[in-house]
């Protein structure tokens, strides 16, 4: 038990440590071709921070730990928008774009919704059990090329990117691979660890998952989302987020999913399905109203965020 926490320990350690040197370096990277900020968090960042959840996901499919990778997407999901836009804003007000709330927050909430109707086979049909199909991922895939056309449409829109401080090219691919080997590794651990530690323990594999891991996992998120809003780059700070949660869906559970076949009978709350669609509805309501979300709106958020994971926990 205790080499197994220690080993879970280690295996955040080098996903957050590898999650922020792949940042670095793939920044770096972006930086050197002059890619605008926006672009950077919806992308790099977003997809960087994204890598330990997507490395969770994989070794957890190649395991059979189905509930692990479910349980990582949702919660991330749901940490995501609660807990880091909810610090971030109480750090100050976070301003949202016109083109964020018409495109990018739709984008999200329909990517959203499609997610949880794919998991709730029962609800259509009460003689089967809920399941995610290769099908199921192969359709989130294809609904994430949308949000990949629109990146590559935005992206024709070059700015200026400030080089004062950029990684040189070389630099930036040697931080990019020793990012990756630390997130691989240290989701091997965490992975593997945590699921003894259930075992031992008699707990489920859904609550380690949206709790212990879905934390540990969005950690980079939340560092880089909080000192993001710290230096007042809110593009950054939002489009970290908005662009990990469709990651999320659309890669990290869709292509494992797709690739190596469906995850069997699923044992999950509707309670954590639809907080997670809540979440994305008041992230939209919130930034739709004023293009802001304020620090009253992130408290609300820091609150659901308590009230949901007390009733995980106690539940």
């Amino acid at each position: 038990m205790l080499i197994n926490s220690l080993l879970l320990i280690i295996g955040f350690v080098m996903l957050i440590k590898g999650a922020d040197i792949m940042v670095d370096g793939a920044s770096g990277i972006a930086e050197n071709f002059k890619v605008p900020k926006m672009l950077i968090g919806l992308t790099i960042v977003a997809f960087g921070t994204s890598a330990p959840e997507l490395a969770v996901s994989i070794k957890s499919i190649l395991i059979g730990s189905g509930d692990i990778v479910l349980g990582n997407v949702i919660g991330s999901n749901i940490l995501n928008i609660l807990l880091i836009l909810g610090c971030s804003s109480l750090v100050h007000n976070l301003t949202v774009k016109n083109n964020t709330v018409k495109k990018e927050l739709p984008i999200t909430m329909l990517i959203t919704t499609l997610f949880a109707v794919l998991l709730s086979d029962s609800i259509f049909d009460k003689g089967v059990v809920n399941t995610f199909t290769r099908a199921d991922g192969i359709v989130v895939l294809l609904f994430f090329s949308i949000f990949i056309y629109y990146l590559i449409s935005m992206s024709r829109n070059k700015a200026e990117v400030d080089s004062s401080e950029i990684l040189s090219l070389p630099k930036s691919f040697i931080f990019t691979i020793i990012g990756l080997v630390g997130i691989v590794l240290g989701s091997n651990f965490v992975v593997d660890s945590a699921t003894k530690i259930a075992a031992i323990m008699g707990i489920s594999e859904r609550m380690i998952a949206l709790t212990i891991i879905a934390l540990g996992t969005s950690l980079p998120e939340l560092v880089t989302s909080i000192t993001a809003t710290k230096k007042g780059e809110y593009d950054i700070a939002i489009g970290n987020v908005v662009g990990s949660n469709i990651f999320n869906i659309g890669v990290v559970i869709g292509m494992p999913v797709a690739i190596f076949g469906g995850i069997g009978i699923i044992s999950f709350s509707y309670i954590d399905l639809l907080i997670m669609l809540i979440s994305a509805i008041l992230l939209f309501m919130f930034s739709f109203n004023d293009y802001k979300i304020t620090k009253k709106e992130g408290l609300l958020f820091l609150i659901l965020f308590i009230a949901y994971y007390s009733y995980v926990i106690i539940g």
